[in-house]
């Protein structure tokens, strides 16, 4: 599965700033990698994970701005299709090293 977040924050104090700057640093500390600017996405390895996932995401949300979460199956995630631009294949953002016990 993969946990999808998308945030649109304001930045136009400095406050508002640091909380982006918070959060972001948040998502990446925490396995999240962007996909694009304000979009990023984690692997999950099953339901209980992604709420797991969830629930730390909603207890670092900003005060304010919009944060949307997404859950995927990991076949719905590799059926996106690239329109513009070049698809990145990195190691983070396959399963190929995920060992099941």
């Amino acid at each position: 599965m993969r946990v999808l977040v998308f945030f649109d924050l304001p930045v136009t104090t400095l406050e508002n700033r640091r909380e982006y700057n918070r959060f972001r640093k948040y998502l990446l500390r925490n396995g999240f990698m962007m996909l694009q600017e304000s979009v990023y996405c984690k692997l999950a390895l099953n339901a209980v994970v992604a709420g797991a996932v969830i629930s730390n995401v909603k207890l670092n949300l900003p005060r304010e701005g919009l944060v949307e979460l997404l859950t995927v199956t990991e076949r719905q995630f590799s059926r996106m299709e690239v329109l513009l631009g070049e698809a990145h294949d990195e190691v983070l953002n396959s399963d190929e090293r995920l060992v099941f016990l």
